[in-house]
Parts: structure tokens; C-alpha cells; sequence
């Protein structure tokens, strides 16, 4: 029988929900200082009150291939614009606890006090669990009705299309493959939903990938893993859970004395590019099954990021990513939200 185990996770806040036998305790939002009356409210250049209402069954998707900003953008639509939204994790990796570096889940300080759910929450108990689209589906559902309980804003944010697809449909099959060429998608959804795609152009995406691979080995990368291989060893013929994580499998062979160091970065940075063009090929799917994703290009803000700043000592990408990519999803999230 396949069991996961549930973590608990605690911090100073006196707020809580029950879900599937576990507390969760929310951080408070200590950069707001916001009455309780403004619990309501999209806070932009032209505030405006948006009855409870009106968005009671609606979520916002935030999608793209890694590396293209999905989380910060939701952490700057929460901070600046929402202050009500609470993020749920659809990383099918970043739902398992352990290898932060490895796995690239955002910090608790890059959080900046948004409470987030299923992020580094489930351990499993037997050597072949498997936190599955299903079990997304379920425990994602429940995330979605207490957030909406509460007269927030549900942001789903994440690169596992298996994951948003399966926790959104009407009807979820979790026998069919809808991303099998001859499996059909579905635009029926049990939600209203405002999709969000954070698009990078693949030439680019691919350069800021294998720079990003080099900086989480320059930020203890190698260690995290040498100690998890340290405590758990290495896996049988077959792995499961976060052992899937881009990073483990690369590095056991390393470990195991099979290949060089140099080699196993190569094979990282290769399996991130290849799946970055999975998750692409994943969105476009459900954009012709008839979702509509909005896309915004953030091609001009990687380009910028990898330069480290301007002429004038001031980077780039901070301006590039307002005006091309956090002012233009704003608009799209409170037009939606007023509709």
C-alpha cells in the first residue's frame, strides 16, 4: 500500500486550516500593514474593491517552463498588487521535502511572507510512493476551498502541466494522457481560471538555463546532494519521488564513481533544457485544447538578467521585468478578477 507522509509546518501566525489531518500556519504578511477591511482589495495605481463575490470560485494559473520567473512573479502580483493571494505549489517535485537547492524552491525570505502550500510538504514512506496528479488534484482541491473560505486569492503556480491540468478539469481521468498526440484535452474546467504563460524564447531560456545550473552548484548544490547520498544512498533500479529531481540521478553516478564531475554538470544542464522544452510543448497542448493562456514575454528581462548591470550601475532586468512582465499580468489578473 503507497503512503505519503504529511510535515507540518509552523511559524508565529495564529492562523490555521485543517486538511487532510494536517495544521498549516500561515506567515503573517509583516511588509503589509493593511486593515482587515482590505483583505478585498487589488492594490494598484487605481485601487479598487473587489467584492468577495465576485471572485469566490476564481484562481490564478501562473505556468511557463523553469527558470522563466513563474515565482516571482507571484511573489510581486502578491506583494504589490494582491494581498490577499496565497500561492499553491504544482511543482511535482517541489511538493517533496528535501534538496532546496537541488530542487530550486523558493526560500522562505524570497517568499516575502505569502504563505504557500504544497511547497516541501510531503515525505514519502515506502521507497515507491509517488505523489501523483491525483493525489494533486485532491489535495490541491482542498488548498483552493479553504484559501477561497478565507476571501483570498488562490495563485497556482508551477511547471508540472500533469499537475494544473489534472487539479483543474471537470473531469480528470488519471488512466489518460491527454499529452499523448492521440489522447484528447479538454477546455472544461471546475474553475474560472486566469492563465498566466511566463514565456522566454528557447535560445535564451537554454543560455540562462546552464548559467543558472552553475550558480546553484556555486551555492552548495554539490554539498546538499553529497549529504542526502550520505544519509539515503543510492537508489535501486528504479526511482521515485524526489530522486526524480533533475540534479540526484546525474549526481549519484557521479557518486558512484561512474562519470566525472564536469560530465554530471553537462547532464544537468542538458536534462534542464530538455525539460523546458517538454513543459513548452506541454502548455501549447492545452492552448489548443482551448485554454486561454495569456502570454506575457519575459525573453527581454533573462536577456537582461544575465548581464550583472546597466552602464549607470543599475540592473536592467528590474525595470525590463515591471514593464514587460509584472505590469501587463496585473492588468490581466484585476480585469479578470472585476469581470
Amino acid at each position: 500500500m503507497r503512503k505519503l507522509s504529511f510535515l507540518s509546518t509552523t511559524t508565529t501566525s495564529g492562523n490555521h486550516s485543517l486538511c487532510s489531518n494536517t495544521l498549516f500556519f500561515f506567515p503573517p504578511r509583516n511588509i503589509f500593514f493593511f486593515p482587515k477591511w482590505t483583505r478585498n482589495v487589488v492594490t494598484s495605481s487605481a485601487s479598487s474593491i473587489v467584492p468577495r463575490g465576485l471572485r469566490s470560485k476564481k484562481i490564478v494559473v501562473i505556468m511557463g517552463a523553469t527558470g522563466c520567473g513563474k515565482s516571482k512573479l507571484s511573489i510581486d502580483l502578491a506583494t504589490r498588487f494582491f494581498p490577499s493571494a496565497e500561492v499553491i505549489n504544482s511543482d511535482k517535485i517541489q511538493v517533496y521535502n528535501g534538496l532546496d537547492i537541488t530542487t530550486n524552491k523558493i526560500s522562505m525570505p524570497e517568499r516575502c511572507g505569502v504563505p504557500h502550500h504544497l511547497l516541501g510538504e510531503f515525505k514519502p514512506t515506502e521507497s515507491h510512493a509517488e505523489f501523483s496528479p491525483s493525489d494533486f488534484r485532491s489535495a490541491g482541491g482542498c488548498r483552493i476551498n479553504e484559501i477561497v473560505n478565507r476571501g483570498n486569492i488562490p495563485f497556482i503556480v508551477g511547471g508540472s502541466n500533469s499537475f494544473v491540468n489534472a487539479l483543474l478539469v471537470k473531469r480528470f481521468n488519471s488512466g489518460l494522457d491527454i499529452f499523448q498526440s492521440s489522447n484528447p484535452a479538454t477546455k472544461e474546467l471546475r474553475y474560472q481560471c486566469c492563465f498566466i504563460w511566463v514565456d522566454v524564447m528557447a535560445p535564451v531560456l537554454n543560455q540562462y538555463l546552464d548559467k543558472r545550473v552553475d550558480e546553484m552548484l556555486d551555492s552548495e548544490m554539490f554539498e546538499e546532494l553529497e549529504s542526502y547520498f550520505e544519509k539515503e544512498g543510492f537508489s535501486d533500479s528504479s526511482s521515485c519521488g524526489i530522486r526524480k529531481a533533475i540534479g540526484v540521478p546525474e549526481f549519484e553516478r557521479y557518486f558512484k564513481g561512474e562519470r566525472s564531475y564536469e560530465e554530471a554538470a553537462m547532464e544537468i544542464k542538458e536534462n534542464t533544457r530538455v525539460l523546458a522544452e517538454r513543459q513548452v510543448r506541454k502548455i501549447m497542448r492545452l492552448r489548443e485544447a482551448g485554454w486561454n493562456l495569456q502570454r506575457v514575454d519575459a525573453t527581454a528581462t533573462v536577456t537582461a538578467k544575465m548581464v550583472t548591470s546597466g552602464s549607470d550601475g543599475k540592473n536592467p532586468a528590474r525595470q525590463i521585468w515591471e514593464k514587460q512582465v509584472l505590469e501587463p499580468s496585473a492588468k490581466i489578473v484585476k480585469k479578470f478578477l472585476l469581470e
